[in-house]
């Protein structure tokens, strides 16, 4: 995966976005960005998502050019109000207790740089069962949601926290993989060409 001649880089050291990147491009490097993530007051949980990509593709594209480079953002929305990682276990259960019993947006921004740029912004619906002081606690000593956006991972334990959703589903955890390979096609990406 860490060949020096793959020619797609993923601007991500997430195991999540890696795994998921594996299900449609076998040869890939990864080099994480180092640009700060902060959202800016002036856009939309949408477009910030897809600035926040667009942020760290442009840092590894800048170091490497000529290489195909994915930079990924993904933001929790309840109420038009950005939830971040959790700071510690108790900020966690307060996380959890506001998503309690309600629905909220998954976004995942993503940018490809080549010879030029393309971006889209993904949204999924996640809805989560009420949860009583218990399930939360429990759930939160386990450690999963410490370094999770929204405190929860939907593919893990965090799975008996979720009602329902609507939406990609890999997006939920982080990388949504069928838009992500239409932006790509869309992109000029060669998939058939060894990928």
């Amino acid at each position: 995966m860490n060949d020096s001649c793959a020619p797609v880089i993923l601007a991500s050291q997430s195991p999540r976005r890696i795994e998921l990147l594996k299900q449609i491009i076998g040869n890939f490097r990864v080099i994480p960005s180092e640009v700060d993530e902060v959202c800016l007051p002036d856009l939309s949980p949408e477009e910030n998502a897809a600035f926040l990509g667009r942020q760290k593709a442009d840092w590894v594209a800048d170091r490497h050019p000529g290489h195909w480079v994915i930079g990924a953002d993904t933001l929790i929305v309840l109420d038009d109000e950005i939830i971040g990682k959790p700071t510690d276990a108790e900020d966690a259960c307060q996380i959890l207790r506001r998503l309690s019993g309600r629905e909220h947006k998954v976004i995942t921004g993503m940018a490809i740089i080549h010879s030029n740029t393309s971006s889209a912004a993904t949204v999924s619906r996640v809805r989560f069962k009420s949860l009583t002081e218990t399930e939360i606690v429990s759930y939160v000593n386990s450690g999963e949601p410490m370094d999770k956006a929204g405190a929860y991972a939907i593919q893990g334990k965090g799975s008996s926290l979720i009602e329902g959703y609507d939406g990609s589903y890999s997006n939920i955890i982080g990388l949504p993989i069928d838009e992500l390979k239409d932006l790509l096609c869309k992109a000029g990406f060669p998939f058939n060409k060894g990928s």
